[in-house]
Formats: structure tokens, sequence, C-alpha cells
């Protein structure tokens, strides 16, 4: 008997006839003797309806009370799954975050977990129940229910999988794994069978919409088994996630081409070379509680210096008056931005042993005449920002130039 913790995403719960197919799908696991918590997204498209309605009535809306009412999208499938599997003749019991008491920050609509008390579930797990929990969202220690961020289901799955114990966590979507890169891009994109949660970290943090960062980042510290599958196939083994590379890792340089769209760049110009400068630029950035992704400070001249970063394409209207507003003080000539860019992004844990990556990416990129506008590294991965017109270009040619449709 094993201990399984499964995710379903928006696709999955779409309706009631998914839902009942997901029922059905975590009867099979009961009845094979397993003990089963099964965390849910809402409904597909709920949470945009629901954010919509808090635009129409306030913006922006007030943070803690939308989420109070975007919570309320997770609340209505678990109900209802639990509905299902008590008509298949199973015990079911659904818990929303803050009944299972899912503690988090206060930071709403991205607040991160900080605990969770799994007792009533290892009770209700002991007494025959599938326990069914609504992802996304948790409460702070003041009561106040809060969100954790687009993906946030994936979290919590992963944080209960890791306050259980559990054998494996499942997540369910609706792709069945992990593909070297977006195959409504590039058709000939393969399914992996294993990934590193090195590389699943990158790819996540660069783009990759399969799964949420904070979800592998939990995964890899906890050491919970994490698998992607399909929730339409009842057949497939998706694809692991692991910790160890193995011994076809040295083969495959390049794992897979990530991207994202939703990148903004600002740039300050003219700003004094003097120690300190890039805390006095980022510092209320960071303040604002404004995620920063690629820096770069340009050579001084005449003591004085530009530096350009990037954030995320929501935050590129706050972050933009924000620095304008301290434009003076922090002496700048010029706060200047652009809001269509994108990130490419190559990543392999055979980088590291392997020279010319780099090389080969950017004479792949100048053959096609896209011009890159920032570079940074890792040891296992190179991301660049192009014009965002360019992106599908970019990443059709590097999963070519780097041979990812071949079978490994």
């Amino acid at each position: 008997m094993a201990l399984i913790v499964q995710k379903y995403g928006g696709t999955s719960v779409a309706s009631v006839e998914r839902i009942k197919q997901v029922a059905e799908r975590v009867a099979k696991f009961k009845m094979l003797g397993h003990q089963v918590v099964v965390v849910l997204s809402a409904m597909s498209g709920e949470t945009n309806r629901l954010i919509k309605l808090a635009h129409d009535v306030q913006s922006p809306p007030d943070t803690r009370e939308l989420d109070v009412l975007v919570s309320t999208g997770e609340q209505v499938t678990i109900a209802l799954l639990a509905m299902a599997l008590k008509d298949l003749g199973l015990k079911a019991k659904s818990y929303t975050g803050a009944q299972v008491r899912i503690l988090t920050d206060n930071a709403h609509t991205k607040a991160r977990i900080l605990n969770i008390d799994e007792q009533h579930l290892r009770s209700d797990l002991q007494a025959g129940n599938v326990i069914v929990v609504a992802g996304f969202q948790g409460v702070d220690e003041h009561g106040n229910i809060t969100t954790l961020g687009r993906g946030g289901s994936d979290t919590t799955g992963v944080a209960l999988a890791a306050a259980l114990k559990a054998d494996e966590c499942q997540i369910y979507t609706d792709v069945d794994g992990v593909y070297t890169t977006d195959p409504r891009i590039v058709p000939e994109a393969r399914r992996l069978k294993t990934v590193t949660f090195e590389e699943m970290l990158e790819m996540a943090s660069l783009g990759s919409k399969v799964l949420q960062i904070r979800s592998v980042e939990f995964a890899g510290k906890y050491k919970v088994k994490l698998r992607v599958l399909s929730s339409f196939q009842e057949e497939g083994e998706g694809t692991l996630i692991t910790f160890e590379e193995d011994d076809n890792m040295e083969q495959a340089i390049i794992s897979g081409i990530a991207f994202n769209r939703d990148e903004a760049k600002i740039t300050v110009l003219g700003v004094p070379d003097t120690p300190g400068i890039a805390y006095q630029i980022l510092g209320p950035v960071a303040d604002a509680n404004i995620d920063v992704d690629m820096i770069i400070q340009n050579v001084g001249a005449n003591n004085n210096t530009d530096f350009t970063f990037t954030v995320h394409r929501n935050e590129y209207t706050r972050t933009l008056q924000l620095l304008r507003g301290m434009q003076a003080k922090i002496g700048a000539r010029e706060v200047i931005g652009d809001d269509k860019i994108a990130k490419v992004s190559i990543v392999g844990v055979g980088m590291r042993s392997h020279v010319g990556i780099a090389s080969n990416m950017f004479k792949t990129l100048a053959a096609e005449s896209i011009n890159i506008q920032m570079i940074s590294t890792s040891e296992i991965k190179i991301s660049v920002v192009i014009d965002e017109k360019y992106l599908e270009l970019a990443v059709r040619v590097l999963h070519k130039a780097f041979g990812l449709e071949k079978a490994a």
C-alpha cells in the first residue's frame, strides 16, 4: 500500500463529466489499496472569470478581497469531486486550505507556504477516506485567506506530499509529460522520460508552464518523487523528475528549450557609476514586492553607467512609474522600457561537460538575424532576451540546431 498525492489541473476538472472521470481514476488507485490525497485546481477559466469580476468592481482590486474571491473556485471542485467519489461508494472528505491549515505568509495573491498541519488528514486517511484538498490557497496567522499565485495548486500538491511523506506526487495535466519544448511551436518536440530536478527547476523558472517553479523547489528540497502525467490518457508513464543524473545524461547536452513571453525590460540611463547604485535602483523595486529577473550594468563611462533589468510584464507599468518617480533622487538621465520582449533559454546538465554551447546558440540566432539584447548564464542554462516577434522562430531553429527532435 502506498500513499499517493494526485494533483489535477483546471482542464482536468473543467466539467461535471471530467470531474466524474477524475473520480473513476482515483477510485482505481483506492481499490488497489492505496491511500489517496487529491489536490484540485478550479475549473478551467474560472479563476480568470473571478479576476475579471473583481476588476469590474474595483481596479486594481484590493488583494485581500481578491484572495477571498478567487479561492472560491477550488472550493467548488473539491466539493463536487467528494460527491462524485461518494457516488461511487467511496468514503471522501473535502478540505479548503484553511481547514487543513496550510499556513502561509501574508503576501496576498502570491503567498508562500510556511507550515502544514497534516494531523487531521492522517486521521481521515487512516479512517479510509479519500482526502480532497483545495489547491492554490492557504491561510495566514491572522486567519486571512491567501492564494499562492498562478499554478499554486502544483505547490499545494507537492507541499502536501512532503508533509505527509507520500510515496509519490503525481501531477495530472493536459499534457502527458515534460517536452523538449512546446509542441504547439515545434511539432517535432519529444516527451522526456526523465529530467533532473535541477533542469526542471531551470525550465520552470524560465517559462515552462508544465509546473510552477515553487512546486519544483519544494519537491527538490524534500525529496518528493514527482511525476507529470496526462489526465486524458489511461496509460503512459509520463515524465519522472529525478534526483540523479542517469547514465545517458552525458549524451543529452541540451534537454529542452524554455521560453517566456511575459517579460518586460527597464533601462535606467545615465546613473552615477558609484558603489551602491544598484541597491538604490533595485532596493525600492524589491520593497514594492516586484521580482527582478535578468540584470545588466554597462561599463561606466564619464562617471555614468546604464542599468538594465527585466520584470514580469504585469509589473512593467508599476516599475516604470516607481523608477521615474525616483529619477531625480538617483541622478538618472532617463528611465525607459520595452514590454515587447521575450526570453529564450536552453537548458541541460550536459552543458557542464561540453564546450561551444553558447557559441552554437549565438551563431544559430545570428543566422536568422535575431538580435540578442541581454544574456544570462548558469552552469546548466543560457538565456537570451530578444524581440518578441522573433520568439517562435528562435525556438524552432534552436530546437533543430541542438538535435532535440532526435530520440535520445
